[in-house]
């Protein structure tokens, strides 16, 4: 039976505005009074033909009140001021771009529509928005109100048992000691599925592999892997219906108060048809909004995503350096390692470049022809003139699911529903085998159209290769524009990006350490945290230059130190405080606020170093006593209630300064902690980070650094990828499998790691392949200084 992809009538909110008017007469006066604002100039009559075709369909098909609703969501958003952006195969359609859903023209982009919908795929159109991810609640909560608790749902998501989690709750059951859990969980969750690795663990651990309990605690953790556990909730996907929710499927409130979630998850949803909107959180989109704030206070210059000027060169050569941490989507290891080569220079470079650094574009063997044909290596050949047109853009390569599609379409003979049915099988053919009834359609069709047996075998291997991972070009569009965003605000005010990127944390690959150091190696100043000039956020004061406004931290970069407490200290800093007493009587905070305080070296304003502050708040208490408290009442100048003899404590070493400023802080602007070991570095023969340019490829080294951050991507074979950082810089290891295994403990609990290795150079791309690995952790005196982003 043919049925409309969504479930009709009352399952829908309708969203009519106007007495009378029916839910596709409010979207089609809503893109006609929208295309102004677009197109001031006037829509281009292929727009027009796009809008009207779009248009048709979704009547067809009964979608309006979806897209209605996705509509009143964006609207309040940008009303409230929070930044979002639709994203996905939504920004295939242009209806969408009108109303200021998505930012992407999908007509001047060539974007296929039937990515998005088609009349054969007879499933409700998924529009994914971003919004702030720390506003993305007050979002959330809104469509609670506006459309009710009994008309709105979160989905649920079923939760499985992961390795870890598997060996910690079996053990428990079975009686195992905490301890010996943890580090079962730590050491031996990477191999339980693997039995005689997981034996060779256990014995490189010291553990008695005869011992029943234990042998049972693997044998059932393994039984239990991918078994549902429990419910969670959604990251954005909320179930809307125009009557009672609770009256189709049970709602049950979550751990997070003010939530609730049906007891389905998002494919139950897809099958039963019902019309889900995605509400999805994006921290590099508060970033942004951070960053535009004070460009316009610091600066007076107004700015957001629409006028941010394209395709500036000194963006992109800053970007062709991989001069991008802390950027969207381009500042990860193997992002940077391939922008050199790459070398983007326009904006569909950059859409190229989010996309090609994926699974899909690797498995399918497309990454380094295409390289080959951009670096002139080798010639971009088309069989047919249709398809140049196709895959002119990739330089005769297919990146994206679009161009798979259109290649079925045009080359194949396949319909667009046809077309989208085979991304589909592709994208799921592991599990369903689904794909090959379209495999012998397209090399068939191919066939029939004069393309040789061979090329059509092969464009089904390459569509076949990367159909479950390929990206949508117009997803990679969509995250391209906040990629460009993001990168030109760090070429032209590095020092508003630093602190819109310090006030965003936690977000990205890299720590506030990393982050400072990259703002300071661009000319800006960072200041530290002061009593009586930091706010809660890092902010801009005037620099010493004239070039860029000196970052000062903030509050928020204390450790330990609460929100609130930090605004009951700006608030009772008018005056300036005076003294430690002068704070703690002024600002009413609990003694251990202050001396998170101290701790983090923010009372120098009085002369007083860590330890000295510490000193003088060992003798304050949480309240004044009460006779004290009595006699100040009327004194202008309260007298302290203890008088003690002024005491010379010995001044902090550099060296523990540092360690002490990383302890409380995560970072510091006094020096590095490798820094004072470099003298018995250097006499071990162990180069520095920075010198790494300047010695020739294939040399043998040795390295020491801080650990940044570990990699095993999914397509890397099990290789792993490790950043160290020294006082000169990061340097960046390739680990094979045999080393991981040689070397695991080091690998994966150093703080400060050595390495021996060979140097690889590919142009401006250097990397480190290691032979062999030593923890040298214990050479930081007990000193932490950060904690490694691992495996995100």
């Amino acid at each position: 039976m043919n049925r409309s992809p969504l479930i009709p009538g009352r399952f829908n909110p309708t969203e009519t505005e106007r007495t009378g008017e029916s839910a596709q007469e409010t979207l089609t006066r809503l893109v006609q009074a929208a295309l102004p604002r677009r197109y001031p100039a006037g829509a281009p009559p292929e727009v027009e033909t796009q809008i009207a075709h779009e248009l048709r369909l979704i009547g067809s098909l009964s979608y309006a009140p979806y897209f209605l609703t996705v509509n009143t969501i964006v609207r309040h958003a940008r009303s409230l001021g929070i930044v979002c952006q639709g994203r996905g195969s939504a920004a295939n359609s242009a209806v969408c771009y009108v109303l200021g859903i998505t930012s992407i023209d999908p007509v001047r982009s060539g974007l296929l529509f039937e990515r998005f919908i088609s009349t054969e795929r007879q499933e409700p159109p998924d529009i994914d928005v971003d919004f702030e991810s720390d506003r993305r609640e007050e979002v959330i909560q809104w469509i609670y109100r506006h459309y009710g608790r009994h008309r709105a749902a979160l989905c649920a998501t079923v939760q499985r048992y992961q390795p870890k989690g598997a060996l910690r709750e079996v053990g428990k059951v079975l009686g195992l000691p905490e301890d010996l859990t943890g580090q079962l969980s730590k050491h031996i969750a990477s191999s339980l599925a693997d039995p005689d690795l997981c034996k060779a663990r256990a014995a490189d651990l010291g553990l008695n592999l005869k011992d029943r309990r234990l042998s049972l605690t693997f044998h059932l953790a393994r039984l239990l892997l991918g078994f549902p556990r429990q419910l969670g909730t959604h990251p954005g996907g909320f179930v809307l219906t125009e009557d009672r929710l609770d009256e189709l499927v049970p709602l049950m409130p979550t751990a997070m108060d003010g939530r609730q979630i049906i007891v389905w998850d998002k494919d139950d949803i897809d099958v039963l048809r019902f019309m889900k909107v995605d509400v999805l959180g994006l921290g590099m989109l508060g970033c942004l909004r951070r960053g535009f704030e004070l460009l316009h206070t610091v600066y007076q210059t107004r700015m957001d995503l629409a006028a941010i000027p394209a395709e500036d060169p000194q963006t992109y050569r800053m970007v062709q350096k991989a001069d991008t941490l802390g950027t969207f989507q381009i500042e990860s290891r193997a992002q940077m390692s391939m922008l050199p080569r790459m070398k983007p220079a326009t904006f569909y470079d950059l859409v190229i470049q989010v996309a090609i650094v994926r699974p899909g574009p690797i498995q399918g063997d497309m990454v380094h022809p295409y390289l080959r044909r951009r670096e002139k290596l080798e010639p971009v050949t088309y069989p047919s003139e249709t398809l140049r047109g196709i895959l002119g853009k990739t330089l005769g390569v297919p990146l994206f699911q679009e161009q798979a599609m259109q290649v079925a379409i045009h080359c194949a003979g396949f319909t667009p529903g046809e077309a989208d049915q085979l991304r589909r099988a592709m994208a799921t053919f592991k599990m369903t085998g689904g794909v090959s009834p379209f495999r012998d359609k397209l090399v068939n069709g191919m066939l029939a159209n004069g393309y040789e047996q061979e090329f059509a075998e092969q464009t089904f291997a390459q569509l076949e290769g990367f159909g479950s991972y390929g990206f949508p070009e117009s997803h990679a569009a969509s995250f391209a524009l906040i990629a460009y965003a993001s990168a030109w605000m760090k070429c032209h005010y590095p020092d508003v990006f630093c602190a819109a990127l310090l006030n965003s944390q936690p977000m990205g690959f890299y720590a506030p350490s990393q982050i400072v150091q990259d703002a300071q190696r661009h000319g800006v100043e960072v200041r530290p945290i002061c009593i009586n000039a930091s706010r809660w956020d890092c902010t801009l004061e005037r620099g010493r230059n004239g070039r860029h406004a000196a970052v000062r931290l903030g509050f928020r970069m204390v450790k330990g130190l609460a929100n609130g407490h930090g605004a009951a200290l700006i608030a009772a800093r008018m005056p300036d405080y005076e003294s430690i007493d002068d704070v703690w009587r002024r600002a009413d905070v609990p003694v251990a606020a202050l001396k998170c305080l101290a701790e983090a070296d923010a009372f120098r304003v009085f002369g007083q170093m860590r330890r000295a502050a510490l000193w003088s708040i060992k003798g304050l208490a949480d309240t004044a006593l009460p006779l004290f408290e009595a006699a100040d009442r009327g004194r202008n100048f309260p007298l302290p209630e203890v008088i003690e003899p002024e005491i010379t404590l010995p001044m902090m070493s550099e060296r523990a300064s540092v360690h002490e400023d990383y302890r409380a802080t995560g970072l510091s602007l006094n020096g590095h902690p490798v820094a004072f070991l470099r003298e018995g570095l250097r006499k071990e023969g162990i180069v520095r980070c920075g010198d790494l340019p300047y010695l020739r490829d294939g040399r043998r080294i040795q390295l020491t650094g801080l650990v940044l951050m570990r990699q095993r991507p999914g397509t890397a074979n099990g290789t792993m990828f490790v950043t160290i950082e020294d006082e000169t810089g990061t340097a960046n290891l390739i680990v094979w499998k045999d080393v991981q295994e040689k070397y695991r403990r080091p690998l994966l609990a150093s703080r400060l790691l050595a390495c021996k290795g060979r140097l690889q150079k590919e142009g401006d791309v250097i990397h480190v392949v290691v032979l062999s690995l030593e923890d040298r952790t214990p050479l930081l005196q007990g000193s932490e200084p950060l904690k490694a982003r691992d495996f995100r």
